[in-house]
């Protein structure tokens, strides 16, 4: 297509977010994005259309959204037309949830899912009807880019019905699996308004502790990736004076970029994706996203690429560092149920540990604190009494601020033992009275 006729075709299919949400099918199956693919004035059209009754039943399928999208659709009156499937629950998902369960109606509807099988089982099992989607703005060949975000959005775009994007010039163009063309889409409407910013939270004096207890383990040309929280901030940090590290990781936040910056990383020793920084989802400081904007060493992918285990494994040296929630005394690992209620959702904590435990020479680390609530609660238990996210026999470092261990090659006596030490002192004489009862110790 010339530019002109790529241009008059943008102008043909441009039109107002409320036009737009119109579009949207009265009943049927509609997805947004993950957080910096959340379209603004589409999300606030779709809310209002779903007030005034235009939708009769749609299931919106959904994964960390905006502060602004919980704003605009997570109103009782919203939900009337709307049912929320989302595969993470966030702050404002157990609070609309919550709301809901007060007056007898569930306004949530949680979907399991690891997060490489999330674009698949939207794309191929679920089905969707319509996908709005922000996006950058159009280059002189016709094509968008979905910026910061990869999550489970290229696999659904392939495979729904009706594509509508809001275009945002203040969206990073990215690359890697990132372009959709003009002629593909319904529709498009423009907003520009700033990417909402996830400021990384500081590391504690505990976070450098347990850091410290990892970083010995990790070598120069390893291929990294971490999580999100102080932990793997403390870590990053630690990180500066390494060499040649590589990066393939499902989060892009500020930590990596800083390593980036300083030199520590340069991607040349990795087998697949060859001096390439990889990521699935970018959320950070305005840093970020000034980084992967038109960066040609930096490439995003979806999650069935980004945390396939498979994938992951490819590389050598792999290092992984996630978190959890609790772990019991078998070394089963709870990373999202919390006080009776889904609190999060497995995210790509377990890809990750597979896909490094099969990488040659790598290395998989769950870390967290030993203590919950200020102290009052020990995150290693005898039992999980809630939800298994990862299972025992995969797990392999599990690092607290007392210490470390490799799980794997143990007994079931070996473990509780090695577990017990990584607890805080106050609660190893009941945990280990506790294994004596499971017949754990004689």
């Amino acid at each position: 297509m010339t530019t002109s006729a790529i241009q008059a075709l943008y102008q043909k299919k441009l039109t107002t977010a409320d036009k737009a949400a119109k579009m949207l099918p009265k009943v049927g199956n509609i997805c947004i994005p993950y957080f910096g693919g959340v379209p603004v004035d589409l999300v606030t059209a779709i809310g209002n259309a779903a007030k005034s009754g235009v939708y009769d039943s749609l299931n919106l399928y959904c994964m960390r959204g905006t502060t602004h999208m919980s704003q605009q659709l997570f109103k009782p009156e919203v939900a009337e037309h709307i049912k929320f499937r989302p595969f993470f629950m966030g702050p404002d998902e157990r609070s609309f949830l919550a709301e809901g369960l007060k007056i007898g109606k569930k306004y949530i509807e949680y979907v399991p899912g690891g997060f490489s099988q999330i674009p698949g089982l939207i794309a191929d099992v679920i089905g969707i009807d319509t996908i709005v989607i922000a996006v950058s703005k159009m280059d002189q060949h016709g094509y968008f880019s979905l910026g910061i975000t990869g999550a489970y959005t290229q696999r659904v775009m392939r495979k729904a019905r009706q594509i509508i994007l809001e275009v945002n010039n203040q969206i990073p163009r990215t690359f890697g699996d990132t372009l959709i063309h003009v002629s593909e889409v319904a529709a498009i409407t423009e907003c520009h308004t700033p990417v909402q910013l996830l400021p990384s939270r500081p590391s504690s004096d505990i976070d450098q502790k347990i850091g410290a207890h990892i970083i010995g383990h990790i070598e120069d040309r390893s291929c990294v990736q971490f999580g999100i929280g102080g932990v793997p901030n403390a870590i990053a940090s630690m990180l500066k004076n390494h060499k040649d590290l590589g990066v393939h990781s499902e989060l892009l936040a500020d930590g990596i970029v800083d390593l980036v910056e300083c030199g520590a990383v340069s991607n040349r020793y990795k087998k697949i994706n060859l001096y390439k920084t990889v990521f699935n989802v970018a959320m950070g400081t305005q840093k970020v996203y000034d980084y992967v904007d038109n960066n040609p060493s930096v490439e995003c992918y979806g999650a069935d690429y980004v945390n396939d285990p498979y994938v992951i494994a490819q590389n050598d040296h792999f290092v992984s560092v996630n978190a959890f929630v609790e772990i019991d005394l078998s070394g089963q690992v709870n990373a999202e149920f919390m006080n009776g209620h889904q609190y999060s959702g497995p995210g790509g904590a377990l890809d990750f540990v597979r896909g490094a435990v099969l990488s040659k020479g790598g290395k998989s680390f769950l870390a967290s604190q030993s203590t919950a609530a200020h102290g009052k609660v020990s995150r290693i238990v005898p039992r999980l009494n809630s939800i298994t996210t990862d299972p025992r026999g995969e797990i392999q470092y599990i690092v607290t601020e007392q210490g470390i261990c490799n799980l794997q090659g143990k007994s079931t006596s070996e473990r509780a033992k090695a577990l017990i030490q990584l607890a805080a002192p106050e609660f190893r004489e009941y945990l280990y009275n506790e294994a004596i009862k499971m017949n754990l110790f004689v």
